[in-house]
């Protein structure tokens, strides 16, 4: 199960538009694509996205002749929209792709501002001052959400630019039916915010059943529709945000804006169970902790032989193995532009079974002597979105993104409509103290001008033989890549069909606090079990958020799709 290791000459990957070199031509057609036509190896197209307006959106440009590409972009776009808490044009995100039968990854992750400075969120003590890096202007990263759905669309899309845009723009400008959750989730934000941002100028009319506008933010779609990313960094909208960030105090310039590029970088690739994992590579731990969490599992197989999922044991098991992938997590992961992630071997077998080696099989081991394993001794908030795509022509596309917590910084741009995000939260203010989930970081993920934060994103894409078998991700900061594990596991270790799979219970253990195993609502560990499990030497602690998954698995050449019950998304199959 050797791991590919592609990310050391990341810079060499980059394949990007400069600003200044926009071609007209890019606003209508993508045509290096258009042009090379693939037939059909699927009965169908379809998606796990968010919302029904999403879904809506991807119908529409399926219909019109795009591709999965076409149809993740108009689907993120369409999301800024009716998907205010989460989706975005104010974040940034991953994306991973697997087009015409080779893997990409496009990291559009926000990056600091130039003048950033490791210690901006402390005291004059050295403390770290609360809320600073959660709300108002300071907290906000440098977007990248607008760059990356242009570079993606540009280089692999079908359609015209102005045509992903289209939905979007009409439910900016025409508004959309405010969905009860999305009403109870503004109503608890606006609570949250209260006298700290600018939120309720925005919101506050945003309730349950009516019909909500963004006028601002219609405008600005169009802008973008018309002149491409150009607008969002060096037009009139770039103008807008650098404006407001000057009012505000913050550090974001226009050149902020204008420096912007998101990366091609090479995925994280693996074998596993007869499968290749196509997933997320720093500044994600994302799909570095999925495939130590995967082949230690499959190292363990004696343990786990006839131990009954989500029993007892089958929890301390897990618990175990995460535990020492968070430790891990905590001291080598980071932006690779600026820190040598030591990925293949985090990943490597022999590396693997010295830690499984470790694992106590009767009783937690002591936290304190679960050390990194390679010699030395954070996550994001969990309101993130996360949308699946798969077209006829067996093309996939895998797309998680945020604005860390839902409604981001609580900070809107004047005259934009631009809810921004709170990312600079995912750094590490102070290395070694806890943020806002109780994850720490280390100096990999402290705090540099033009630095990306670590995140736990991981959209990810399983494929057999060369063909798509898997397309999956979710939100839920440092719970999503033992999420994604533990549905995986569902599917192909217990065989369970794919909707019980993404509906069973799931739980979550990440090193701190020691031996805390957290649990969801809608699964909860009660009753029996959790007499057992704590009898075990476990703490329980309950989690408000229990994670979105939104996945399409391929059987033979027909696609299914599941989204989360646990959310309010919703599935398309498009003939």
């Amino acid at each position: 199960m050797k791991l590919v290791d592609r990310t050391k000459n990341s810079a060499a990957a980059v394949a990007l538009l400069s600003l200044s070199t926009l071609s007209a031509g890019f606003l209508e057609a993508s045509p290096a694509f258009a042009r090379d036509a693939q037939q059909p190896v699927l009965t169908a197209s379809a998606v796990a996205v968010a919302d029904k307006y999403a879904a809506d959106a991807a119908e529409q440009i399926f219909k019109e002749g795009g591709n999965a590409v076409d149809a993740a972009v108009a689907i993120a776009f369409s999301l800024a929209v009716t998907y205010p808490e989460a989706g975005n044009i104010g974040g940034g995100g991953f994306m991973t792709l697997y087009v015409k039968g080779k893997p990409y990854f496009l990291d559009y992750r926000e990056r600091a501002p130039l003048a950033a400075t490791r210690t901006m969120y402390q005291d004059d003590k050295g403390n770290v001052i609360p809320g600073k890096s959660l709300y108002g202007w300071d907290a906000v990263g440098v977007p990248g959400t607008v760059e990356g759905m242009w570079e993606a669309q540009r280089r692999f899309g079908k359609l015209k630019w102005k045509q992903v845009l289209a939905p979007a723009i009409q439910y900016a400008r025409d508004g959309f039916v405010v969905d009860e959750q999305l009403a109870k989730r503004g109503e608890e934000a606006s609570k949250e915010f209260g006298g700290k941002t600018n939120f309720d100028q925005y919101f506050s009319e945003m309730k349950a059943g009516t019909t909500f506008r963004q006028p601002d933010l219609a405008a600005v779609l169009t802008r973008i529709a018309n002149d491409g990313a150009k607008d969002f960094y060096d037009g009139k909208t770039a103008d807008l945000i650098a404006a407001a960030m000057k009012q505000g105090g913050a550090l974001i310039t226009k050149r902020d804006l204008q420096e912007y590029k998101a990366v091609w970088r090479q995925p994280v690739e693996a074998s596993w169970n007869g499968y290749e994992i196509i997933t997320a590579p720093p500044p994600s731990s994302g799909g570095v902790g999925l495939v130590q969490l995967l082949k230690m599992k499959a190292m363990l197989a004696p343990q786990f032989k006839d131990v009954p999922l989500n029993s007892p044991q089958y929890i301390h098991l897990i618990a175990e193995i995460e535990k020492r992938v968070f430790a891990d997590r905590a001291q080598y992961l980071g932006d690779p532009d600026f820190y040598k992630v030591p990925v293949a071997q985090l990943t490597d077998d022999a590396y693997l079974a010295k830690r499984v080696a470790e694992v106590d099989p009767d009783k937690p081991s002591d936290t304190k002597s679960v050390q990194p394993g390679l010699g030395t001794s954070m996550p994001e908030k969990a309101e993130t979105t996360h949308f699946s795509v798969v077209d006829k022509w067996g093309n996939a596309v895998s797309n998680t993104y945020t604005i860390n917590g839902y409604f981001g910084s609580g900070e809107v741009v004047p005259g934009a409509g631009i809810v921004l995000n709170d990312e600079m939260d995912d750094f590490s203010s102070k290395p070694g103290v806890p943020n806002m989930f109780g994850v720490v970081g280390s100096d990999a993920n402290a705090i540099a001008p033009k630095k990306r934060p670590l995140s736990s994103m991981t959209p990810t894409i399983l494929t057999k033989d060369g063909k798509v078998a898997l397309v999956i991700g979710t939100p839920g900061g440092s719970r999503i890549f033992t999420s994604i594990f533990q549905v995986i596991n569902n599917i192909y270790d217990f065989k369970m069909p794919l909707k019980d799979a993404v509906a069973a219970m799931r739980f979550h253990h990440q090193l701190l606090p020691p031996n805390t195993i957290f649990w969801e609502p809608y699964q909860p560990i009660n009753g029996d079990l959790a007499k057992q499990v704590e009898a075990k030497g476990y703490v329980l602690k309950g989690q408000d958020f229990s994670g979105d998954i939104q996945a399409i698995r391929i059987d033979g050449d027909t696609p299914e799709a599941v989204a989360d019950p646990r959310g309010r998304g919703v599935t398309r199959v498009i003939q």
